[in-house]
């Protein structure tokens, strides 16, 4: 079974590849998450977010924005020693800031896939990627993304993080051509 290049041959990054990685998301909850999971990644690898990912869910009460906007100075200094989740501070600290900004764009938008999902028109934009170096890192949507997410108050979320969002939630299907993957999200997406 062909996959996509960057997929290192772990059962859990081949799973994750497999099953949810491009998968056009529409749920709110799950949106915060991949957006929290994708900050954190900044500078490791996502084999290492995958492998704190139930950790994650666990400290940030499985991703409700409403009980992670209300976290107390006291409940992130104990998240700042739990072993299971990257323990950075700005990462911490910029999780319970995004999820009150969250709530404000859930708010304001009816819910943060609509906000999201705006930045493409509501569908996935297909692309035909040949090779792994034909994968950009940042694109202008992605700029316009950031740019707007900054705006309403969250923090990591620049252009790599949103592309990089983008692909994991589907807003744009960057499965090499050559990849079993591309063909079904290509189907499902037009």
């Amino acid at each position: 079974m062909n996959r996509c290049a960057w997929v290192p041959s772990s059962p859990l990054d081949i799973e994750y590849h497999d099953i949810e990685w491009g998968v056009p998301s529409f749920d709110d909850r799950h949106l915060f998450e991949m957006l929290t999971l994708e900050g954190a990644q900044a500078g490791l690898s996502w084999t290492t977010i995958l492998k704190k990912r139930e950790g994650y869910r666990a400290a940030f009460s499985e991703f409700d924005a409403v009980k992670v906007a209300r976290y107390s100075p006291a409940r992130v200094a104990r998240l700042l020693k739990n072993p299971e989740i990257v323990r950075n501070r700005l990462k911490v600290t910029s999780t319970v800031d995004n999820a009150k900004a969250f709530l404000a764009v859930q708010n304001e938008f009816g819910s943060f896939s609509a906000f999201l999902w705006n930045f493409v028109d509501g569908k996935p934009v297909q692309n035909h990627i040949r090779r792994l170096a034909d994968i950009p890192a940042q694109t202008e949507t992605s700029h316009s993304m950031s740019k707007a997410l900054l705006k309403h108050g969250f923090r990591f979320v620049g252009p790599t993080i949103c592309y990089a969002l983008m692909q994991a939630v589907g807003m744009v299907n960057d499965h090499e051509i050559g990849c079993f993957r591309h063909a079904e999200l290509y189907r499902r997406g037009t």
